[in-house]
């Protein structure tokens, strides 16, 4: 009996429902009956005709909550308005749908991003944390090369444009500075003397006249460095004509009219050359040390 009591009211909806839905498939019978004098007493009485008809038997207090329901619009299902709350849930409903490309594509996109760090990202943040040390191991070489005081006073420059260049994170001047330093201790490190190319068929001495003054003459001597191995070394040597620097194997020196008559006047006097060596560079130096009057003063093109 408590069993019956309790299942009741969820039977006597669900009839209602039943009720309102074949209401609305009767939208005319809806229509007319509704918009009339007594049309509840009706409508109630056509609801038990077609029950009955049915073989079901509805009671009159289901048949006019069903009327009341479908005056009320209730079972009637409305959307609920569009806002974000409702797009995400869409979304997330759909998620069999979207989930997987949009996996692949944060996979893929993840993928992208850790071959750049892995390739541009990282070795170059390891580079520049590794500059302050190169910087001051660059100079501590030159230091223990040179005892130059030109050379030390250039190298200091060097080393604290390098320093405030990293400060205000200026990467590129710091390596110049580095750069520098090492081209420097490179320098430093040589030892040559220079000497008057004699080779058959090769000019000793070339004069040039100058388009600031065209009657004047300036006078240069080909020479080239040799080590004490006897090898000829290649050299970085700026043109005063041009102010470009070019590493050659020989270049031309200018001196002084009467150095550059002597010269010739040796060589010509059997073909030789008896006093070809002009200056010497000493290691720990950064320039040579001429036994001739010269400006050191270059050409690397004649």
């Amino acid at each position: 009996m408590g069993k019956a009591a309790d299942t009741a009211p969820l039977e006597d909806l669900m009839v209602a429902m039943d009720v309102v839905d074949t209401l609305r498939h009767r939208q005319q019978l809806v229509e007319r009956e509704l918009d009339s004098e007594g049309r509840r007493e009706r409508l109630i009485e056509k609801l038990r005709e077609i029950y009955s008809g049915q073989g079901i038997e509805v009671s009159d207090q289901v048949l006019a909550d069903g009327v009341r329901a479908l005056e009320e619009d209730r079972f009637r299902y409305s959307p609920p308005q569009t806002t974000f709350a409702t797009r995400v849930a869409h979304l997330f409903v759909r998620r069999d749908k979207w989930l997987r490309p949009v996996l692949l594509l944060l996979v893929l996109l993840f993928g992208l991003w850790l071959s750049y760090y892995l390739v541009s990202v990282r070795p170059e943040t390891s580079a520049r944390a590794a500059l302050p040390g190169e910087l001051a191991q660059r100079y501590a070489e030159v230091v223990k090369v040179s005892d130059d005081e030109a050379a030390l006073a250039q190298a200091r420059q060097y080393k604290s444009g390098g320093e405030l260049a990293l400060e205000n994170g200026r990467y590129d001047e710091a390596r110049s500075d580095i750069e520098n330093l090492e081209q420097m201790l490179m320098q430093l490190k040589l030892a040559y003397k220079l000497q008057v190319i004699q080779r058959h068929e090769e000019q000793s001495g070339v004069w040039r006249i100058p388009d600031v003054n065209t009657r004047a003459r300036n006078y240069y001597l080909i020479v080239e460095a040799v080590d004490a191995r006897g090898q000829v070394l290649s050299l970085p040597v700026t043109s005063e004509e041009t102010g470009k620097t070019r590493v050659v194997n020989k270049w031309g020196i200018r001196v002084d009219a009467s150095v550059f008559e002597r010269i010739a006047d040796d060589k010509q006097d059997d073909g030789i050359i008896q006093q070809r060596e002009i200056g010497q560079k000493q290691q720990g130096r950064l320039e040579p040390e001429y036994s001739i009057d010269t400006s050191g003063a270059a050409i690397t093109d004649w």
